[in-house]
């Protein structure tokens, strides 16, 4: 699959296969972990008793109200009282004092940074602390991530850097097997699917609509089997779930942190306040009622909350002194048991009581959307801070770039002729990201500045190793230029060079191709690829409207493509100079057509009016316009929940027209067709489509939202079509796997709507469609964003929002973004991309159309032309993947070793044509003999074997050969590429 690239950079070298399964590490070179960690450290229960599981835990935000350095340090404590190095420190120094005691810790981001702060004793006692199943890891990831508004790329990503340190550091014995996801305002089927093919024995979750709940504290169905996949074979994706008794705070009355103000326990009973029979009776009280709404023998309570035991002391003395007390109450009868637990001791427990797969319930969809009560939708953070989100998902393109370049040149890459760079910075960047306060955008306005700033800071140690790399493979030295203002049609180099060289990096595993649009003061260039030949016809400048930053009056365009996980080089020189063409005078728009679609618009209003699929003949009507929903200030009878960060709660359901027509203009030429249409002097877009293209363009451009009528504004763009959709769309989950939807309705329970709007509103990751018989109409977006089909035949995706008010729910600041380039409010572009095609083949285009916008081509440049004896294009494969196969990561993970990962990108209901099972041939270069296959590890994390011995792989079930891989639908498969210099 991979070509022999690395030999044009580095010496000559040996490549060792391993699988090490789905998303699995490989463990250190203890084979079996400790006898007293993991499940072996658990306390003993009593049979035949109630058993109650405290668990002693803290919920860390990396990332809120502060910083991840403010909350790591404990600054700004007039903003929260928070500092998770003290917390660290005091847990530790109070597991020492009683072997019984138990902790379990989440977020590696923040672990990290305190281990490497320890001393060699402390951190010895730590891994002793491990090893007795003291101090337990459960999660992982460098973060508890969103499940909304996160994609399963770069969900996989922090996974892996969380679990790769603990892993390094700790061995089996800091092996999580427990996903725990406490906070997170939702849950995705896709993170259920990713946590069961880690190896994960459990997940527990705290947040649940509240109908939801009600119905299941009533049937006693809190804990399920939930199946999250429909195209892996069960049980692949099969995951045991439970749901917290109390979100993941303490029963009430038994907080005990310095940040609670329940009484502590007063057990001396000369004293006038003795209150141990008080306690007790309360507990034995609260441990019954709980008993009541679930199954079994055993229940859990979460014994801490947010960024509590600061002074652990507080909460373990408490705990000691409860669970003698309740304990000693069972010579007088009581059948309580109380004890220190985990999470995953406790998951032990429901598995012993051997009970079969039908005792707990089984589910299939999601817990989307999320509501605390009649009006309280969490509907809102899905769109909440656009231009965040959309950094995000750039910022992920970047780093699978950052990734691929890194092994593409070897140590080069990392020290070479622009200096030393480094991939960690990023992936770190990006890991804190995913965080549940992050990219869902719910965090204060000063840590979402934080969290840009450190993708930016990321992003820069990438250039220097991608321009090392570039460097190494075309042999060119030349400075490379990094335009990252593209979007506003900035570009210093391009405005200013009559001669320059464009390098176009395509990280997909197959050709693409792509539109460049620059910023340029020329009327005429001439456009040559990388063998020579002249981009035909001659490329065309054109004038750029809606231009507010830079000193370009033109824009050149023109089509490139780009070999598989490789670059294309083309070379710009300025033909003539002048004043720009003559901007089109505004008329009738005028139907655009390639050889795929057609698309028409109404003459008096000039908006969208309908969509036609040339190869299929198909035609839908559709039209498409701004609106508005106003958001609720509070002052609504029925309720007064505002509009915030998290939630969404217009005051009605009627939306507001920005315009009911636009002002356009019309611009054709060889490569693209456009109609620019104005709504207002804050709404403006572009329709557009290409030369050779199969899907719609719309790129829209929203803000500032005025807020001078002291409204609050959640800005949608809407489709309506003559698709008969009978209340029902589509959207994805965290990008891979698309549900069902369908308005006013769960799956799993009978909903009373309140919110006709907010409630059928779901995360849109990235795609979301509607649908008939004959007709489906797909729409790729190019981040995260909430959306619903309120109407048959209707979808509409929310693009912006700017809120007065804050939602009440922790955040304590309304949603009002502006930046020091716009002072006014912030203003955020974005793309749709519209299919039309037959239901049965759809996914043909949007599956690998999904990926390009995710995974987007790297545009770099360099002054003047491409020296001779450089190498103008590379491929670091020798062939593209199959159309079904997606190539994952490519990813240094030691100095000779490669982390690999390929997954099937159809879903087993998606198509015809490629929801067939597919193989890959592994073989890495035409001499067999240079590749030596060794011991592979075990596709469970849990039972991994250590690297000894060069023995060769056995071929794995279903595969034809040790070298070929077969994929099923939506099946992903790890391996680890060894490189080994000579």
């Amino acid at each position: 699959m991979f070509s022999k690239m690395a030999t044009t950079v580095h010496t000559p070298f040996v490549l060792l296969l391993f699988q090490i399964g789905v998303f699995s590490l490989p463990v250190s070179q203890t084979p079996q972990e400790s006898p007293t960690c993991g499940y072996k450290s658990c306390h003993a229960i009593k049979p035949g008793m109630l058993n109650v599981h405290l668990v002693p835990h803290t919920h860390d935000d990396v990332g809120w109200l502060k910083t991840v350095d403010q909350y790591f340090y404990g600054a700004r404590n007039d903003i929260q009282h928070a500092g998770v190095q003290y917390i660290l420190d005091s847990v530790v120094d109070q597991l020492l004092k009683n072997p019984d005691r138990r902790f379990i810790y989440v977020e590696t981001a923040f672990f990290y940074r305190w281990w490497k702060r320890q001393s060699g004793d402390m951190q010895d006692t730590v891994k002793q602390l491990v090893d007795e199943g003291r101090l337990e890891f459960v999660n992982g990831g460098w973060c508890m991530s969103d499940e909304a508004t996160t994609h399963y790329s770069a969900v996989v990503d922090q996974m892996t850097i969380g679990l790769r340190f603990l892993n390094d550091t700790f061995g089996p014995c800091g092996r999580p097997r427990v996903a725990w996801h406490i906070d997170p305002f939702g849950h995705a089927r896709e993170h259920a699917s990713v946590f069961a093919q880690m190896g994960y024995d459990g997940f527990f979750f705290g947040r649940l609509d509240y109908q939801d709940r009600s119905r299941r504290k009533a049937s006693r169905e809190q804990e399920m089997v939930w199946r999250a996949s429909e195209s892996l074979v069960p049980p692949v994706a099969d995951l045991f779930t439970g749901i917290l008794p109390n979100g993941y705070n303490p029963p009430e009355g038994f907080c005990w942190d310095q940040l609670c103000d329940d009484p502590p326990i007063r057990d001396d009973p000369d004293l006038e306040d003795y209150n141990v029979e008080d306690v007790v009776s309360k507990f034995l009280t609260v441990a019954q009622e709980q008993a009541k709404v679930y199954k079994t023998n055993h229940i859990i309570m979460t014994m801490g909350s947010d960024f509590q035991y600061e002074n652990a002391n507080l909460w373990y003395k408490n705990l000691d002194k409860l669970i003698r007390y309740v304990n000693q109450k069972q010579v007088n009868g009581s059948n309580i048991h109380v004890l220190y637990s985990t999470p995953s001791c406790y998951l032990q427990e429901l598995h012993r009581a051997n009970l079969s797969c039908p005792y707990f319930p089984m589910r299939i969809d999601d817990f989307f959307p999320y509501a605390d009560a009649a009006h309280d939708f969490w509907t809102g953070y899905f769109t909440s801070r656009p231009a965040l989100k959309r950094y995000e998902r750039i910022s992920n393109s970047y780093l699978q770039i950052c990734n691929q370049m890194e092994v593409l040149g070897g140590p080069t890459s990392r020290n070479g002729s622009f200096g030393v760079g480094n991939s960690d910075t990023m992936k770190k960047a990006m890991a804190v990201a995913q965080h549940h306060d992050a990219v869902s955008g719910t965090e204060k306005q000063h840590v979402a500045d934080d969290y840009a700033r450190r993708l930016a800071n990321g992003w820069t140690q990438c250039q220097v190793l991608v321009s090392n790399t570039l460097a190494a493979l075309s042999g060119s030295s030349a400075p490379r230029v990094y335009c990252e203002h593209l979007n506003i049609s900035v570009c210093p180099l391009t405005e200013s060079s009559s001669k320059f060289s464009v390098n176009v990096y395509n990280p997909l595993a197959r050709p693409v191709g792509w539109s460049v649009r620059l910023p340029v003061n020329g009327t005429a260039y001439a456009v040559t690829d990388s063998s020579g030949n002249a981009v035909v016809p001659v490329s065309q400048a054109t004038v750029v409207v809606r231009r507010d930053r830079g000193y370009a009056v033109n824009e050149l365009l023109f089509q490139v493509r780009a070999p598989p996980m490789g670059y294309s080089t083309y070379s710009v020189s300025l033909l003539q100079k002048g004043p720009p063409p003559a901007s089109p005078f505004p008329r009738a728009p005028k139907d655009i057509q390639n050889k795929f679609l057609k698309v028409t618009f109404d003459p008096e209003t000039g908006l969208l009016s309908s969509l036609s699929n040339l190869e299929t003949q198909q035609t839908v009507r559709l039209s498409q316009n701004f609106y508005w929903y106003n958001a609720s200030d509070g002052n609504n009878k029925d309720s007064k929940q505002m509009s915030g960060a998290y939630i969404f709660r217009p005051n009605s359901s009627t939306t507001f027209i920005i315009s009911k027509t636009a002002k356009i203009e019309t611009v054709q030429n060889s490569v693209v067709q456009e109609v620019r249409q104005w709504f207002s002097p804050w709404v403006s877009q572009v329709v557009r489509l290409y030369a050779d293209s199969r899907v719609l363009e719309l790129e829209w451009t929203v803000g500032p939202v005025p807020i001078g009528d002291n409204m609050g504004k959640e800005v949608i763009t809407r489709f309506d079509t003559s698709i008969n959709s009978s209340g029902i769309f589509y959207t994805d989950s965290n990008g891979r796997e698309v549900l069902q939807r369908r308005k006013d309705y769960r799956p799993t329970w009978t909903l009373t709507q309140t919110e006709p709007v907010a409630g059928n509103y779901y995360p849109i990751n990235s795609r979301a469609y509607i649908k008939d018989e004959k007709d489906q109409l797909t729409v790729v977006t190019d981040r995260s964003q909430g959306g619903g089909s309120i109407q048959d035949g209707s979808l509409e995706i929310m693009l912006h929002r700017r809120l007065l008010h804050d939602d009440v729910r922790g955040v304590g600041e309304p949603l009002n973004e502006a930046s020091d380039l716009y002072p006014e409010g912030l203003v955020v572009r974005g793309r749709l991309l519209l299919s039309l095609n037959p239901p049965a083949v759809a996914a043909n285009t949007h599956r690998p159309l999904a990926q390009e916008v995710v995974l987007q081509p790297l545009i770099t440049f360099t002054e003047g032309l491409l020296p001779p004896n450089t190498r103008p294009e590379f491929s670091g494969l020798q062939t593209a993947l199959p159309p079904a196969v997606h190539l994952l990561t490519v990813s240094q993970w030691d100095p000779d070793l490669v982390l690999l990962r390929l997954e099937h990108q159809y879903e087993a209901r998606d198509s015809k044509e490629h929801s067939q099972p597919v193989t890959v041939n592994l073989q890495v270069s035409p001499l067999p003999s240079t590749f030596i296959l060794l011991t592979g590890l075990s596709p469970s994390y849990r039972c991994a074997v250590c690297l000894s011995g060069e023995k060769p792989l056995p071929k794995t079930k279903g595969d034809p050969s040790v070298w070929e891989v077969t994929l099923k639908p939506m099946e992903i498969r790890t391996f680890l590429l060894r490189v080994r210099l000579r």
